[in-house]
């Protein structure tokens, strides 16, 4: 029989007690909620909506993919046994402020209690913001800015960049991810305003209270693909926050832990082409955890791989793939100019250590010598992830555009060699034009 682990995502016994102190910021959006694994998910969500929440009038966010070609939705309402208040599939892209207020009119019209998620992509922002917006009296496109409070863009590193003024969320939220993003444990969320196709990052406080983490779900209904962009993403969360030169003794921490797991669990992945191998699907989805605590719960910012994958992501490039083309050739790109050269070379030993990395080095004939650059350039082809600008159709004028784009994202300052200028980007992207 199938028991449950139900626990924090950072237990506490790694959060209570001194901790460091961030170099940059005292604040957090790290949201260290509950999650529960062990069980079916359909079982463990019905079980958790009728005893921690003591709710009675669910409303299911699903996937239109997972609920078509899936039994995943139908196992869930089956589950939750009458307690179903209305189930909503087909959300735009982006989280649109459209969609949010529709979903508003329903949950209050059916006096909802409880939101579940299935399945990974928007869901999660849209749950949060439905939560939020269902506080908040939100009832018109107008009122998302002024009720709600948006974000700035380096709103952890400015005094008052952190403010939260809107009502807290009052309806829990319940997420069923299927992918490695991971933004189920932070406090903010991205939703777009309808009239302009302009993004918003709004402040949603802990509207998310609990993940059910299903590993067999993952394997049977996730492509491996699209399981592998989204881990190698939390890589690049890792990876960044690790090397940097703001980087605290927590970051590293939760860094190592994230890479250790991470990486096996992406290249088991990868060779199981038959949806087997849940253990790496579960390996990943704890690696996922530890990979974005390593940036967020005591804050260290990011570099020019997630600034500048900010702004790739619009020319229609997956996050995954963003970080696939874009984190090597930052390496080797700061690695050159000796900014972080001691914090490479220290995570290189690190994952030296780790037997599956050993044995793709000596597939590819590298050594322990090698650069980080090149160690993560040669796993992304392991992988099957795309190494260039070129694989995802970002050529000529476009790659002009998007080196301008990127001096407006906050983290681009925060690489460990700030880049000021367009030319200094796009030195950067020179390797990995293709």
């Amino acid at each position: 029989m199938a028991s449950e682990t139900y626990r924090r995502a950072i237990p506490p016994e790694r959060t209570q007690g001194p901790q460091p102190t961030s170099k940059v910021s005292e604040r957090t959006i790290f949201n260290n909620c509950w999650i529960s694994y062990g069980l079916p998910f359909h079982e463990a969500v019905a079980k958790h909506v009728a005893n921690t929440f003591g709710a009675s009038r669910a409303y299911i966010l699903s996937s239109r993919t997972l609920a078509n070609t899936t039994s995943a939705l139908r196992d869930l309402e089956a589950a939750l046994e009458g307690r179903v208040a209305g189930v909503k599939m087909g959300l735009k892209a982006h989280t649109s402020w459209d969609d949010i207020l529709s979903m508003k009119r329903e949950c209050e019209k059916a006096k909802v209690d409880v939101i579940i998620t299935l399945g990974g992509g928007s869901l999660t922002d849209a749950a949060k913001m439905l939560s939020l917006v269902l506080a908040n009296d939100v009832n018109e496109p107008a009122d998302f800015l002024a009720k709600l409070d948006v974000a700035k863009p380096d709103a952890l590193s400015k005094s008052d960049g952190f403010v939260f003024t809107a009502k807290p969320p009052q309806v829990p939220v319940i997420c069923v991810p299927t992918t490695l993003s991971a933004g189920e444990y932070t406090f903010a969320a991205g939703a777009t305003e309808d009239a302009t196709n302009k993004k918003y990052q709004f402040l949603t406080g802990e509207a998310i209270k609990l993940l059910v983490l299903d590993a067999a779900l993952a394997a049977r209904t996730t492509p491996s693909n699209l399981w592998i962009m989204s881990g190698f993403r939390a890589i690049d969360h890792a990876t960044e926050g690790y090397v940097s030169t703001l980087a605290n003794a927590a970051t590293e921490d939760h860094a190592i832990a994230a890479l250790k797991m991470l990486i096996p669990s992406l290249l088991r992945a990868h060779a199981d082409e038959r949806g087997e191998d849940i253990e790496a699907r579960h390996l990943g989805q704890m690696g996922a955890i530890e990979a974005i605590a390593s940036v967020f719960r005591i804050y260290t910012p990011c570099g020019a791989s997630h600034a500048i994958g900010h702004m790739l992501g619009p020319f229609n490039v997956g996050h995954g793939e963003t970080s696939a083309i874009l984190l090597p050739a930052v390496c080797t790109y700061n690695a050159a100019r000796g900014a972080n050269t001691e914090r490479q070379r220290a995570l290189v030993d690190v994952l030296w250590d780790v037997e599956e990395v050993r044995a793709l080095m000596s597939k590819a004939g590298l050594d322990k010598d090698i650069g980080l650059g090149a160690l993560l350039r040669a796993l992304t082809r392991e992988l099957g992830l795309p190494t260039s600008l070129k694989e995802v159709g970002v050529v000529g004028e476009r790659v002009d555009q998007l080196a301008e784009f990127s001096l407006i994202d906050p983290w681009i300052v925060t690489n460990p060699v700030p880049l000021r200028e367009k030319k200094q980007v796009l030195e950067l992207l020179q390797p990995a034009i293709g």
